[in-house]
């Protein structure tokens, strides 16, 4: 099945991925004392590292749910991205840039596996960004900024995998968990471990 785009949903995506890039740039230049020349840097790293991170996970759950016949469609959550924004310039995030907007006929099974994608590309991404950090030590370890998008790559989808596992609506693990107990246990051991490895 074709997946289709809609006007309305690519200016919704933009608009949460410049949002969520903002504040998380923000938030590590030290919030509203610390802006100042190493903010662009901050937002280059923010917007590959962080935004990606939020808007292909997002993105997944749509493909796979268009695949499956579904209506799919993305939309920001305005008032998420505000308290994002606003709860940068302290120094920290809480993100709830929107979500993905299903309608059609779906089974347990299939819902599970809309869920579980989302947290299976934010593994991929992380294992991306981990290898590279291996693949490429002469290019990162020359450059600060690709060093710091390797480790917030790595970091953020590891950390954004493990929390959709929470089994509790609307997050993703209560709907994997309805669907299947060993891909739940499999999910959330495989983020749990990244984030250890990462400590």
């Amino acid at each position: 099945m074709r997946i289709t785009y809609s006007e309305e949903e690519l200016i919704h995506l933009l608009h949460a991925w410049a949002a969520i890039s903002f504040a998380f740039a923000v938030a590590l230049s030290g919030g509203a004392q610390g802006l100042g020349p190493q903010f662009m840097p901050n937002l280059i790293v923010a917007a590959i590292a962080v935004g990606t991170a939020f808007l292909l996970h997002e993105l997944a759950h749509k493909i796979l749910a268009q695949r499956y016949g579904c209506w799919a469609e993305f939309r920001k959550f305005n008032m998420g991205l505000v308290l994002a924004v606003v709860m940068s310039f302290f120094g920290f995030i809480i993100a709830a840039p929107g979500a993905v907007m299903i309608s059609g006929a779906i089974s347990r099974e299939q819902n599970g596996k809309i869920s579980a994608v989302g947290p299976l590309t934010n593994i991929a991404l992380a294992l991306l960004f981990f290898a590279a950090s291996f693949l490429l030590p002469p290019i990162i370890g020359g450059s600060p900024l690709l060093a710091k998008i390797v480790t917030y790559g790595f970091y953020i989808n590891a950390w954004l995998a493990l929390f959709n596992m929470i089994p509790f609506p609307p997050l993703d693990g209560s709907k994997v968990l309805a669907w299947s107990l060993p891909a739940w246990l499999i999910i959330t051991a495989v983020a749990a471990f990244m984030i250890y490895v990462s400590g």
